[in-house]
């Protein structure tokens, strides 16, 4: 019983021993309630982020994009706000003249290793405020094509077609050209080659062309489908359809499937060959025996 006791006044003694660094003072208590108010504060600002993006601001109008930018705005200020709050109370002395001098250190340390980390968090501030992309845009930025999900402090997290998330820092999105198919509204337009037989009638060509298009349920009607007779081809007289979709702008590969297999079916209605490459060879002389 008496080791207990001792052993409860050595903890005791010790979560209260004050250590100095100039002016700056705490205790192993302190600090532990410091750590717990963070802990506290980082749910707190967690739980804020949810309820505004899922219910407070798509209440008031705002789309899924924009709800996500400015709830992650709030909850890094109240981040900021809270550990600015913390501090003093951890760590006695501390003010705003230690914070420069914090400041200055953590600048020190990016000079000489966390400059990508800082880049990056800065970008996705950028991000965040002026709202190139958003959550849900369907993008292409360095060869990655798919949907924004999540715009973090660091990187961005970009979901393909495939289902697969690929995490993209948020310095590729300021440094790198970005392809926003989603900015502004969903329209989007898909161009489909198609080639035919030099025989056919290109009048009938287009007529069979457009019947396909009008009959996809995928495609807006205004703007209407257009018909482009391209080239005169090695093979083949080569046409473009024009088609518009709003529905369909982040299944690209599945829209121009559909429109193919309806393309095909006019053509076999409309009689309509779709020619082989084809190849001419002349022989000067024959190879003697």
């Amino acid at each position: 019983m008496e080791e207990t006791t001792e052993l409860l006044e050595l903890a005791v003694g010790f979560l209260f021993r004050k250590f100095d660094f100039g002016n700056l003072s705490f205790t192993p208590l302190s600090l532990l309630i410091g750590l717990g108010l963070l802990v506290a504060l980082w749910n707190l600002s967690t739980l804020v982020k949810r309820i505004l993006h899922s219910r407070v601001l798509p209440r008031a109008g705002l789309t899924s994009g924009v709800s996500s930018a400015v709830s992650t705005l709030i909850g890094y200020l109240i981040l900021i706000v809270g550990i600015l709050l913390i501090l003093p109370i951890s760590i006695q002395g501390f003010n705003m003249g230690t914070l420069s001098v914090l400041l200055g250190a953590v600048s020190l340390g990016i000079g000489f290793g966390l400059r990508n980390i800082a880049d990056n968090f800065v970008s996705g501030l950028i991000l965040l405020v002026e709202r190139p992309i958003k959550v849900g845009d369907r993008i292409e930025v360095e060869g990655v094509f798919g949907t924004v999900m999540e715009i973090r402090a660091r990187s961005t997290t970009v979901r393909t077609n495939d289902n697969v998330s690929i995490i993209v820092p948020n310095s590729q999105f300021i440094a790198s050209q970005v392809t926003n198919v989603s900015h502004g509204d969903n329209l989007v337009r898909y161009r489909i080659p198609v080639g035919v037989h030099y025989n056919s009638d290109v009048k009938v060509v287009t007529k069979a062309l457009l019947e396909a298009a009008d009959g996809c349920e995928n495609l807006r009607k205004n703007p209407s489908p257009e018909v482009r007779f391209i080239e005169f081809g090695d093979s083949s007289l080569n046409f473009e359809v024009w088609v518009w979709t709003d529905t369909f702008f982040d299944r690209p590969s599945k829209l121009k499937s559909e429109v193919n297999y309806l393309i095909w079916d006019k053509l076999k209605e409309y009689k309509i060959e779709i020619p082989y490459p084809q190849r001419d060879l002349y022989i000067k002389e024959m190879p003697a025996k």
